[in-house]
């Protein structure tokens, strides 16, 4: 008997070796094999080094200590990291929940009765007293996978823990670089709201000079007018920008899973060197390096499992009762030799009739794949837009931030020159007005430009799957022999 059943489950294993999931191809990507070339991309291969972007770790692409520090915070206490974290964990133990049904389940039971019978219910006439106690070990109801269902059900529950393990690199990533932008974001209305209360304090200073020449009656009311509106403008942009850095601070603190610490290091506000370049590398490694892609990738495999567990469904099902051990109508007799007593119980179940229930989920099946090679595609399609995007970014702000650098430079002068000629005489106070506001204006737009600039590269070091590592990962070469 033991012989038997150790050779069935042999077996079992073997003929479950075979499933029906359908050979898994991955689909042609659907985007162009280079990266998009023209004015905007002139300058998309100057980032080129050894270290590809996804491989170039956090520490080393922001350069900047307080921002390491937080980024650092963020990971140890952001709540949706955690969440998508345990959701790998849960996938996990769905994952062998399922593996667990292609073994047997082993289990051990015991029983005992006494009955007696009163003398008017007895045969004999006489009461009598029976017992009946009995020991086994055995299996129940094992369904043994000839047809592979259970493997494909194995294989699907698998790639769905691999989804949600690449669902939390993509959550960590997509962190990552949510905390950069955040904080310079803070840092940038930071430097627009001391530009705003400079800029005030300068205003105020005018206002106050046209005020003296309007009483002597040097100024008209025109001039007065105008030198009050300026200053009520920028009172309105200081309340502006105070909100902005106030709502930032908290913004920054949700990501971080806490209080912004007050102790930070004190860098270059939006510095030349706070970031790293990164290589942007060819449209095909995207599909291994974007976690993103492969979490599409891996739904999709699950899907394709998903239709061998459909196509076993049409063939029977065989499973298997079994168990040995031992009886006896006497407790002290119950592992007495010829006590042994064994139960095999095979059973199959063929569908007949199911009313179109099995080919209707084989076709629910079928469809669920075509739709995740739709998301794979799609997940492709905008992993290469994102990075064309941040290196369309990078060559236009490169040209754009000189630009507007050499126009403060010249509203700079313009004001200079503005100002001197108001004072003696030369010129109205409408062109000192108009020559501050230009500045300022200038002074603002090179900051959000600035700031963009920073967070396009932020957003292609995310579109290219940079932000899970720490540090570096170096390639070691091959030993010789």
């Amino acid at each position: 008997m033991r012989h038997s059943l150790l050779s069935l489950a042999v077996a079992s294993v073997l003929l479950g070796g075979c499933t029906m999931i359908p050979d898994y191809e991955r689909p042609a990507a659907p985007v162009d094999a280079a990266w998009p070339q023209g004015d905007a991309y002139s300058a998309s291969g100057a980032a080129q080094t050894a270290t590809a972007a996804a491989d170039l770790g956090w520490r080393e692409f922001f350069r900047d200590p307080a921002l390491q520090r937080l980024v650092e915070a963020a990971l140890a206490n952001n709540r949706d990291l955690r969440v998508a974290a345990l959701n790998v964990e849960a996938y996990r133990a769905q994952h062998r929940i399922q593996r667990s049904e292609l073994f047997p389940s082993i289990s051990a039971g015991g029983s005992g009765t006494r009955q007696r019978l009163p003398g008017d219910l007895s045969q004999t006439g006489e009461a009598t007293t029976s017992g009946q106690y009995s020991a086994t070990v055995g299996t129940s109801a094992w369904e043994i996978d000839f047809f592979g269902r259970l493997r494909s059900l194995n294989e699907q529950a698998l790639e769905q823990y691999f989804a949600t393990e690449q669902a939390r690199r993509s959550t960590q990533i997509a962190l990552v670089a949510s905390v950069a932008n955040a904080y310079l974001t803070l840092q940038a209305d930071e430097q627009l709201l001391q530009l705003t209360r400079d800029t005030l304090g300068t205003y105020r200073k005018s206002y106050a000079l046209t005020e003296r020449s309007f009483n002597v009656g040097v100024a008209d009311a025109l001039s007065l007018s105008q030198a009050r509106t300026a200053v009520q403008s920028a009172e309105a942009s200081l309340a502006q920008y105070t909100r902005l850095v106030a709502q930032d601070r908290n913004a920054l603190a949700l990501l971080l899973g806490g209080g912004v610490p007050n102790d930070l290091p004190q860098g270059e506000v939006l510095g030349d060197d706070l970031l790293a370049e990164v290589p942007a590398g060819l449209p095909s490694e995207l599909l291994q390096r974007r976690p993103d892609v492969l979490q599409a990738e891996h739904e999709l495999r699950a899907a394709n499992a998903s239709i061998g567990a459909a196509r076993a469904a049409f063939f029977p099902n065989i499973s298997l009762t079994a168990n040995a051990g031992s009886a006896s109508s006497e407790l002290s007799g119950l592992f007495d030799g010829g006590s042994g007593t064994w139960l095999l119980q095979p059973q199959i179940n063929l569908p007949i009739f199911t009313a179109g229930r099995l080919k209707a989920s084989l076709d629910y099946a079928e469809v669920q794949k075509d739709i995740q090679v739709a998301s794979y595609e799609k997940a492709v399609q905008v992993a290469f837009q994102e990075v064309a995007d941040g290196l369309a970014a990078r060559t236009t702000y490169e040209q754009q931030l000189t630009a507007q650098r050499a126009l403060v430079t010249t509203s700079e002068d313009y004001y200079r020159l503005a100002e001197r000629r108001f004072r003696t005489g030369v010129d109205s106070y409408l062109t000192l007005l108009d020559a501050q506001r230009q500045l300022f204006g200038a002074q603002q737009q090179l900051i959000t430009d600035r700031l963009n600039q920073l967070a396009s590269e932020v957003n292609l070091y995310k579109a290219l799957g940079g932000g899970w590592h720490e540090q570096t990962q170096v390639a070691t070469a091959p030993a010789a022999d």
